[in-house]
């Protein structure tokens, strides 16, 4: 029978849906129910120098730290953290005696190969178990990969891994990798499997792997509820649950289950983790899951905009994520149309000397209608809308930079339209650059009612309102007057719109007459 062994990494990879901000007791309650439910070898966090001390999040500076969150009773299984190569001196890491972690798992990229098999010598020699995590694998040829095992075998650490760092691995490329392992790794080294589920493959590879006959000591990875970046993880209550069905195996389930309501489910509901289009995406791609999140989080791109994003990245940057780089991508991507400017003398004169009224879509703009109309009948005002066509009155323009949005506009709300160049198409009253438009905050960088309103600023506007613009709740159901336009994100990057929008909407106060018809909920200027 296979000799498999499950590593629950939910305190590590976990930690990329919350920042790792688990709390104290939250991460006991997680270590001692996975010790109650049998798991093998139980991950408690990173190991770095990039964190400060903090005794909620499972980032430890010191092995001191991360002893907080081990049992006293440790029942035989095996307790480790992981440290990412370049972001911990080994030199401070001292001799193992037992007090805390047993292993440490040293991830490193391609280019750092030599050097972090170095540092994984150094960590061996002061008594920690070695895994060694080569990220990507993937990104080995066959022979980069044999010569890595060759290296491997050199120092003889306690695990070697294939890591699916992207979610991509297809059950025969798992296979392919797991024979070249098997056939000339040193049988005294465990092999490990760490993958993610962007492709919804995560299990089946898991279970492929277990079906195949070795006598070699196996590791998979899993965490507690899939949790993890982006798509997450294997889920650890699903694969045991498969293990005792199938290979012999008695996990308890129950302490998972516990783990799940008591605790994990709050993280999901506050940022939620699992598949989605964006991470298939990345995934296809062989890129960093962190690109699709960024593109994600702008909430302006078809996913057939986000493919051709990643078809315009350089195959070396897929690897690590690189921000300023997916930044300057979009933004090259988003300014690549045309520009339209016949009508624009003839709308500045339109609107020269006159208020205009900027209708956004939020829940201010049906609960409040009464005092649009109201102001819309009292004053000599010109009316534009944010991304779709308001329902209470027809508006003069309708500014859309969301080529999603525009998508979903009647032909004749189209000719009313003023779109930024990012939205290829010609029946609209004007068209204008995009980039003209930003503003610095980077979390509203190319908000389409700010960009609305600098538009408005450029044409000589100096007094508009504003109705239906109200910032952003966690419960998505608060923010939009139409069902159709809900959308749903993080709280950390709603909570970063809403700071980003009242700080530049004081900006702009400065410089002309800006205030609010409806109430807004979460933003001021």
């Amino acid at each position: 029978m296979n000799k498999i062994h499950v590593l629950d990494c939910t305190l590590r990879d976990g930690g990329y849906c919350n920042e790792w901000t688990f709390g104290l007791e939250n991460a006991r309650k997680i270590t001692y129910g996975l010790l109650e439910a049998g798991i093998d070898i139980i991950e408690c966090g990173f190991i770095t120098d990039r964190a400060s001390y903090n005794p909620n999040v499972t980032k430890f500076t010191t092995i001191e730290e991360a002893a907080r969150v081990i049992p006293g009773n440790r029942e035989g299984k095996i307790f480790v953290a992981m440290m990412n190569y370049g972001e911990y001196s080994v030199d401070d890491l001292p001799p193992y005696d037992g007090s805390s972690i047993d292993g440490i798992r040293i991830a490193f990229h391609k280019k750092d190969l030599k050097d972090a098999l170095e540092l994984c010598r150094k960590v061996q020699e002061k008594g920690y178990l070695v895994f060694i995590q080569a990220m990507v694998s993937l990104s080995y040829t066959d022979q980069e990969f044999l010569d890595l095992i060759h290296s491997v075998n050199m120092f003889e650490p306690y695990a070697f891994y294939i890591v699916d760092s992207f979610g991509m691995m297809k059950g025969k490329d798992l296979t392919r990798f797991f024979y070249m392992v098997e056939h000339n790794l040193k049988e005294n080294i465990w092999i490990g499997f760490h993958s993610h589920n962007n492709m919804q493959l995560a299990y089946s590879n898991a279970q492929e792997l277990t079906s195949i006959q070795t006598n070699r000591n196996l590791i998979i990875d899993s965490s507690v509820f899939g949790m993890g970046r982006g798509a997450g993880n294997l889920n650890t209550e699903l694969f045991v649950d498969y293990l005792n069905e199938n290979v012999g195996k008695n996990y308890q389930l129950r302490p998972l289950l516990a783990l799940i309501d008591e605790i994990l489910n709050e993280f999901y509901q506050r940022n939620y983790w699992g598949y989605s289009l964006p991470n298939y995406i990345s995934a296809i791609h062989n890129a960093h899951p962190n690109y699709a999140g960024y593109l994600d989080d702008k909430k302006t791109l078809t996913i057939e905009g986000m493919n051709d994003i990643f078809d315009m990245m350089e195959e070396e940057k897929k690897v690590s994520y690189d921000k300023a780089y997916i930044e300057g991508l979009y933004l090259q991507y988003m300014e690549k149309g045309k520009t339209q400017e016949k009508h624009v003398t003839e709308l500045k004169e339109r609107l020269k000397d006159r208020k205009v009224l900027v209708i956004g879509p939020g829940k201010s703009s049906v609960e409040e209608k009464d005092k649009i109309v109201d102001f819309v009948a009292k004053n000599d005002v010109v009316v534009f809308t944010i991304n779709y066509d308001y329902d209470c009155l027809k508006a003069d323009f309708i500014f859309t930079s969301n080529l999603r949005r525009f998508r979903e506009l009647s032909e004749e709300s189209r000719a009313r339209c003023i779109v930024t160049s990012n939205i290829a198409s010609d029946n609209v009253y004007c068209q204008v650059k995009y980039r003209d438009l930003l503003n610095a905050e980077e979390a509203v960088r190319d908000n389409a009612a700010l960009m609305a309103i600098r538009f408005l600023m450029m044409q000589g506007v100096s007094e508009i309102y504003l109705a239906g613009i109200d910032g952003y709740s966690h419960d998505a159901r608060e923010n939009y007057g139409k069902d159709n336009m809900v959308f749903f994100t993080r709280n950390t990057v709603l909570d970063a719109i809403n700071g980003g929008m009242q700080k530049v909407l004081k900006e702009f106060s400065n410089e002309i007459n800006l205030g609010f018809i409806t109430t807004p909920k979460y933003v001021r200027c």
